[in-house]
């Protein structure tokens, strides 16, 4: 379904007041909103539409979640389609959990320390990232989480539902605030280590990265390092092994086998009777570098020390967003399809298409 075409239908179909319900079809799109438009933000994100639970919600919406950040709108930072009230306009937001901070200071203090955060990484942003971004959103009269979503707002787009914009620059929108969301989180922190006491929101933190044993091991003889790769474990972020599910899940609808559970793979895909080497990377804030040298070395390693030289796989790199021309033919030449998701479903290089693998 277009973006454009989900708000409509969402901003005119979903009641005023009274006629607010979570049983109509509005609703129900709302809910649906991982398949109908979750394709348009990177491989490993959540994607969440509710119209409320129980009663219908004032503002229902739709959050997109960087896993390793928060999976709930209940904390951390998150990026939002909110409905206003009056369902005269959605607002794109970059927001903030407001529950946890709730229940924790109370409704009045808790927008204030969120208003306040909001301005604070707001400032830390260059300015041609929030050029032309409103700093204040306005979803309606009602008290409660429509005042708490107003003061948790960094920055946001409004949408006339009457006069919604094209499609393509829906898109291009939400392109710009999803990487306005990585750089904030990046910013936040940096708020956070310099300015005391101004972030004071509880934000889970990620997994502690833990050491990568082969920088540190010269091995005697092939015995000893294969020992070491397979036993090595290093933990993973939830937005990778969320990526590595959604993929493997695509795979799956094709009839394709697939393999997770493969340590220390990333995955196993088996497509007409051909083994892939599959090694996945989550790109963020755009640089595709680290992950394309990432994913050429560990596949070349596991290669090596987990198959026998007859018995070589074919090799496959994952990434949650295209990584260009130039790094799609560098991996080509070496012998790596590359497979990304798109607006428009998974893709990948002419190898990767050529085996059915998106």
């Amino acid at each position: 379904m277009e973006l454009g075409n989900f708000l409509h239908t969402v901003g005119t179909t979903f009641g005023v007041g009274t006629d607010a319900s979570t049983s109509t079809d509005a609703a129900q799109l709302l809910r649906a909103a991982p398949d109908e438009i979750g394709h348009l933000v990177p491989a490993g994100y959540l994607v969440e539409g509710s119209p409320g639970r129980g009663n219908a919600a004032v503002c229902p919406w739709v959050s997109f979640f960087d896993p390793d950040e928060t999976t709930s709108a209940t904390r951390g930072m998150y990026l939002v389609y909110l409905l206003a009230e009056d369902r005269k306009t959605f607002v794109l937001s970059l927001n903030q959990g407001v529950t946890e901070i709730t229940k924790a200071l109370g409704a009045r203090e808790a927008r204030k320390k969120l208003a306040a955060q909001a301005e604070a990484i707001r400032e830390a942003l260059p300015v041609e990232a929030r050029t032309g971004l409103d700093t204040t959103i306005d979803l309606g009269g009602r008290s409660g989480l429509p005042r708490s979503y107003e003061a948790g707002n960094l920055l946001a787009i409004t949408y006339e539902i009457s006069a919604l914009p094209e499609e393509q620059t829906l898109r291009a929108d939400l392109s710009r605030m999803i990487t306005l969301y990585q750089d904030a989180l990046a910013v936040r922190e940096e708020v956070r280590q310099t300015t005391r006491d101004t972030i004071v929101t509880v934000v889970e933190q990620p997994p502690a990265k833990s050491s990568e044993t082969l920088l540190h091991f010269a091995p005697k003889n092939d015995d000893e390092y294969v020992q070491v790769v397979t036993a090595r474990r290093l933990r993973k972020s939830r937005s990778h092994e969320t990526l590595v599910r959604q993929y493997g899940d695509f795979l799956r609808t094709q009839g394709i086998e697939v393999g997770t559970n493969v340590h220390p793979r990333d995955m196993v895909v088996i497509a007409n009777g051909i083994h892939w080497l599959t090694e996945a990377k989550f790109i963020r804030r755009g640089n595709a570098t680290g992950a394309v040298r990432e994913a050429l070395g560990q596949l070349a390693t596991y290669a090596f020390c987990l198959y026998p030289d007859d018995a070589q796989p074919r090799k496959m790199a994952l990434f949650s967003e295209p990584i260009g021309d130039v790094y799609t033919r560098l991996l080509e030449h070496h012998g790596i399809a590359a497979v990304w998701r798109t607006d428009d479903g998974w893709t990948g290089s002419p190898s990767a298409l050529a085996a059915g693998l998106a």
